[in-house]
């Protein structure tokens, strides 16, 4: 007879295995791959090759997963996922996206989606990425242990913890620090400002722990997330009846708030009728919940943050002035990854350790090649980015140390197709003849060297998307594979 765990842990796994998959991409041969592969692994596929069919096939099946290309003939990314916010679906999506545009990726998912991944296409990475979300959709997080998929409760924490930081050693997060330990101490509001991945939660959180209220609540507000009808609910409650689907009394995020720390993250997207409301509660400390006529007094810090510049915002009149007067008692800048390259490796590290007990792995260090390509790069999506990056080699290594063949490509071949003032000028031209003398009599050679250079920019320029690639170099996708393979560019894909 089955124990209790045994049993959840079954029924569990037959949820798993009986979930609906969505699949919305308008490459056929990426369809066909996909659905081969998440049906060999026991889920439920469907497949539409542009972005109207994919919403049609949501409202009808209504699937627990959404796998989909950002850039779709039809649409983008951003309306699949507009109209799953907007609807009763809970389904988590999933977005396919090339390199160059990870930095759309990661602020979509400020509105809501649950990861990216990045062509090529990997099957382990799929796979994990899929179960995680399933796990997060029943409000479980996903671990993995010794090449185990489980679903866990989440642990309690005790009241005195708190997050584990680690301090960056550049000029420019020595002084962040600074300033936070500064105005940790008082009860000044705070306006964050940074790039989509940089970490402005966790510096309002940093903020909250140092300050006298950490033993109270932290509550955060993704703002980007609220639709214009359901914004004011979400941050000051309502009363049951008050509009349609009000079928019971709601507690705000103010409320919940009371006595800690409220975090309200991409401010600049709040709606504006919304920002009049928010306005006087900042006055006056005093809530109403939509559809009451009482006041509730509050005692509340407010932080917020933005990727864009408040005042440039407010110049442009889509904020008001009056609020961000109100906010901006002290501001903090967090510089970008690219401007403090001296703490990307200490990050690195941070993200192999946590990437490492997620596997179940004993990863230990980077290749010195993986640092150095590390350290090329640009990191548009900031922290973030680095994140999933390195979760995303730790994945594919075999052995206990990160090799640069677990890298995505963009990252390899940054350097190349990137030159900087200190190269050489012919290293600038990608496709620019080697000079004649040495080696360079090679014809052969010489020919092999610009084949691979017009493959490459090729694949870059349509995010490594094969089949576009295979058609602007007027060659079948067999011989772009084989061309591939030859030059050690190819990535098993699913």
């Amino acid at each position: 007879m089955f124990n209790n765990f045994r049993l959840n842990y079954l029924i569990h796994s037959i949820n798993v295995l009986m979930a609906k998959i969505l699949i919305i991409e308008d490459d056929m041969d990426t369809i066909a791959l996909l659905n081969r592969f998440l049906t060999k692994n026991g889920y439920e596929v469907f497949t539409a090759n542009t972005g109207n069919k994919g919403i049609s096939l949501l409202d009808t099946e209504r699937p627990d997963a959404v796998l989909c290309d950002y850039r779709l003939g039809d649409m983008d990314g951003r309306q699949i996922l507009e109209h799953i916010n907007q609807s009763s679906i809970n389904a988590k999506l999933i977005f396919i996206t090339g390199y160059s545009d990870v930095k759309v990726a990661v602020e979509v998912m400020k509105n809501g989606a649950f990861d990216y991944v990045t062509k090529p296409l990997l099957p382990e990475e799929i796979l994990l990425t899929i179960k995680k979300a399933l796990a997060a959709k029943d409000g479980e997080p996903f671990v993995v242990n010794s090449g185990t998929a489980v679903a866990s409760k989440p642990k309690k924490s005790g009241s005195g913890s708190h997050t584990k930081y680690i301090d960056a050693k550049s000029k420019a997060a020595t002084e962040m620090y600074r300033q936070i330990d500064l105005v940790a101490q008082t009860n000044y509001s705070v306006i964050i400002h940074g790039e989509s991945g940089t970490g402005k939660e966790s510096v309002a959180q940093r903020i909250h722990e140092k300050s006298k209220r950490a033993d109270r609540p932290f509550i955060a507000v993704d703002c980007g997330a609220l639709s214009k009808e359901l914004a004011a609910s979400e941050l000051f409650g309502h009363e049951k009846g008050s509009f349609t689907g009000a079928i019971a009394n709601k507690t705000g995020s103010f409320e919940l708030a009371n006595g800690g720390t409220i975090f309200l993250d991409e401010i600049a997207n709040l709606p504006y009728d919304v920002q009049v409301s928010l306005l006087r509660v900042v006055q006056e400390r005093k809530v109403k919940k939509v559809g009451s006529e009482k006041e509730v007094g509050i005692d509340v810090r407010i932080i917020v943050a933005s990727n864009e510049r408040l005042d440039e915002v407010v110049a442009k009149g889509k904020f008001r002035e009056d609020l961000y007067y109100r906010f901006n008692e002290f501001g903090i800048t967090i510089a970008p990854l690219r401007e403090r390259k001296e703490d990307v490796m200490q990050f690195a590290d941070f993200f192999l350790q946590k990437a490492s007990a997620e596997l179940g792995k004993e990863m230990e260090a980077f290749t010195p090649d993986v640092v150095e390509a590390f350290m090329q790069y640009n990191w548009p999506g900031n922290l973030r980015e680095l994140n999933n990056v390195v979760k995303r080699s730790a994945l594919l290594s075999s052995g206990n140390t990160v090799e640069l063949s677990a890298l995505p490509q963009e990252i390899i071949h940054y350097k190349k197709f990137h030159p900087t003032d200190e190269q050489p000028a012919e290293e600038k031209k990608l496709f620019t003849a080697p000079k004649v003398g040495g080696d360079n009599y090679d014809i052969k050679k010489v020919a092999l060297n610009a084949e691979y250079e017009l493959i490459m920019g090729t694949l870059q320029k349509v995010q490594f998307n094969k089949s576009k690639a295979a058609k602007l170099l007027n060659i079948d996708r067999k011989t772009l594979y084989n061309k591939m393979s030859a030059y050690g560019i190819l990535t098993e894909e699913a």
